[in-house]
């Protein structure tokens, strides 16, 4: 770690908990987002401020203007830009000392099984039950953890995933079925800071399962009611029966 280094990230290093093993640990990760919206804009601001070495980013949407009421990585000049574009100018400008790398393509099967072996954790900021199962069958083989989150209307929700581990369980043992893909914000709206609280909370477990400091949101759901200012941890068992990871 240079000089530069250990001022630019000197706070997280005054922590016991962190130290500089655990800097250290981000500066030599590795982590894929896939969605560059709502979520991915926290996400990817937070984790490039923090010194994830590499991050690889996913997307095949533009920037439209009524994105960026909630993307905040995205402005009024990048309407019209693709997201990945507009999502690595705005990593250069947070945090220029990190790698990034771009796909400007739907998160599909063939793209996973590619990036996967040179990954350490995804997250994942999409918005549809199709990309997240592939995500879960993709992590399951690789044996990567993984970040879920999403977020519609007033509502919002994170869990996270670790196949290392014995008897976790997989994201369709909590949707063994796709839901409502009609439930988005698109159609129901969504109140933009409950997008970043639900992204942020995603770039912090994401920080804790690499640096393995803390107890991260494993086999629990988090639900966060915005309009009661309410979070709910509903607990989450392995289904033996699973199509994924069942027996």
């Amino acid at each position: 770690m240079k000089d530069n280094d250990l001022l630019r990230y000197s706070r997280h290093i005054f922590l016991p908990e962190m130290d500089i093993e655990g800097q250290q640990k981000l500066l030599d990760s590795r982590i894929l987002i896939i969605g560059l919206g709502g979520l991915g804009s926290p996400v990817l601001q937070y984790l490039a401020a923090s010194g994830i070495g590499h991050l690889t980013l996913v997307d095949h949407d533009v920037v439209e203007l009524s994105n960026v009421q909630r993307q905040i990585c995205h402005g009024t000049a990048d309407v019209g830009k693709t997201k990945v574009k507009s999502a690595i100018e705005e990593i250069e400008r947070v945090n220029s000392t990190i790698k990034v790398t771009g796909f400007e393509q739907k998160a599909d099967a063939e793209l996973l099984r590619k990036l996967l072996p040179d990954i350490d954790l995804v997250v994942d900021c999409s918005d549809n039950f199709d990309i997240r199962y592939l995500i879960n069958a993709a992590c399951l083989e690789h044996k990567i953890p993984w970040v879920s989150g999403a977020a519609v209307a007033l509502q919002g929700q994170v869990i996270c995933f670790d196949p290392r581990l014995d008897e976790q369980p997989c994201y369709r043992c909590l949707y063994p079925q796709a839901g409502d893909e009609q439930a988005n914000c698109s159609t129901s709206g969504i109140l933009s800071p409950v997008v970043g609280i639900i992204g942020t909370l995603q770039a912090l477990e994401a920080i804790k399962i690499i640096t393995g400091i803390g107890k991260p949101i494993l086999g629990r759901l988090q639900t966060f009611d915005a309009l009661e200012g309410q979070w709910r941890s509903w607990g989450l068992n392995r289904d033996a029966a699973c199509l994924s990871c069942g027996e």
